[in-house]
C-alpha cells in the first residue's frame, strides 16, 4: 500500500522498528523477502517507510523476528502512552540505582527542551 504524505512519517517509523527487529534476528533484507515471497525491494521499500505493511504482512513479519506484533507497532508510535509503556520496559531491564540516574537524566533534559521551546516560542 502506498503512502500519502500524512502516512510518511508514521510508516518510516514502523519501517525503521523492522529494520531493527530484522538486523536483531540476524536476518537479510533478501533472507526476509525469501521468506515473505516478496521481492528485495518490498522489504527494502518497507524499511524506508514507501510502503506501509498490511495487518497480514506485520503479523508475519512479528513470527520471522519472534516479536509480537504490537511491538512493532507501539515501538514506532508517537503516542505518549506508547512510549511510556516501551520506557518503563526498558527501565524494568536495570537495577534501581541505574533507574534512578537514568530517571534524573530524563528530568534534566525535559527541563532542556522546555527551556528551548519557551525560547522559541518568543
Amino acid at each position: 500500500m502506498a503512502l500519502g504524505s500524512s502516512n510518511r512519517e508514521l510508516g518510516g517509523n514502523i519501517g525503521k522498528t523492522i529494520a531493527k527487529y530484522r538486523m536483531a534476528a540476524g536476518l537479510t533484507q533478501a533472507q526476509v523477502a525469501e521468506i515473505l515471497d516478496v521481492s528485495n525491494d518490498a522489504v527494502s521499500r518497507m524499511e524506508r517507510g514507501g510502503i506501509m505493511p498490511t495487518v497480514a504482512r506485520l503479523i508475519k513479519l512479528a513470527e520471522i523476528f519472534g516479536c509480537e506484533v504490537t511491538d512493532l507497532l507501539t515501538e514506532s508510535s508517537p503516542l505518549v502512552n506508547d512510549q511510556s509503556k516501551r520506557l518503563a520496559a526498558l527501565l524494568g531491564r536495570l537495577d534501581e540505582e541505574a533507574r534512578m540516574e537514568l530517571m534524573d537524566i530524563v528530568e534534566q533534559m525535559v527541563k532542556l527542551y522546555e527551556r528551548g521551546i519557551r525560547r522559541s516560542d518568543r
